[in-house]
């Protein structure tokens, strides 16, 4: 495979640069899967092997923490396309297909790109020249195989929500003035200040007939509604601060 992969890197090639595209779909997967952000780094191993120069090695991290479903949004991979293109890039580095895209749009594009100008791919599994049929039929099935397989873990994430549904034992953030008892059933805040606020909403709502009026008449009564901090280290506790209408009947974040 090495010899093979060196047959198809030549002085063309090495005279432009390298493009190493860094990626994890999430901020969590930033943080916890390390040891995957460590070995799409250490690619840059297998180009220096392949003839590159260290400096010729261009690293595209900025798309760290953004989901491949879409080129959209991703400065990164839009760069790497656009430097492709215009014949800058001699290889593209990336872990595996799913680093690069999840749309097999995205990832044809790339490859018809590469192929038109002559720049090869590489992944761990091997070196690829998508001018070739051969190489190029592989990187379009496993193009192919990344986006199946976004769709079944998709599908598989639904299908177990569906079934704690059925059950009656799905959880879902709850409105302000309602809380999840010790038995899991939906109760009613056991805060006597937040049911009296979400039930005099209500009666205002009733009695003016509109979002924007009630508001209004929260402002002008100097009156604060409560709000659920959905995230971070205060999570699900309680504060107070000015009706908004974005709130809506909710009162929510």
């Amino acid at each position: 495979m090495q010899a093979e992969a060196h047959h198809k890197v030549t002085a063309s090639h090495l005279q432009r640069n390298a493009y190493l595209y860094v990626r994890q779909s999430s901020p969590r997967q930033v943080l916890e899967n390390t040891e995957s952000t460590a070995r799409q780094y250490a690619l840059r191993d297998r180009a220096v092997a392949l003839g590159w120069r260290l400096e010729r090695i261009v690293v595209i991290d900025h798309d760290q923490g953004h989901s491949g479903q879409t080129a959209a949004g991703r400065v990164g991979f839009q760069k790497l396309v656009a430097d492709v293109s215009m014949g800058q890039v001699g290889l593209v580095l990336g872990l595996e297909v799913s680093r690069l895209a999840r749309s097999s749009t995205d990832w044809t594009r790339l490859i018809e790109i590469c192929a038109l100008t002559d720049t090869l791919l590489l992944d761990e599994d091997g070196v690829y020249d998508p001018s070739q049929f051969n190489d190029r039929l592989l990187l379009g099935l496993k193009g192919t195989l990344s986006e199946v397989e976004l769709h079944v873990l998709r599908a598989r994430m639904v299908g177990g929500l569906m079934n704690k549904a059925r059950r009656g034992e799905l959880r879902s953030a709850l409105p302000v003035g309602l809380v999840y008892g010790p038995d899991d059933r939906v109760a009613l805040d056991p805060d006597q200040h937040v049911q009296d606020t979400v039930r005099l909403f209500f009666q205002t709502f009733r009695r003016t007939g509109s979002a924007s009026a009630t508001v209004r008449a929260f402002r002008t009564g100097g009156l604060h509604f409560p709000r659920r901090i959905r995230a971070g280290p205060h999570k699900d506790e309680i504060c107070w601060g000015p009706l908004e209408h974005s709130q809506g009947a909710a009162g929510t974040t």
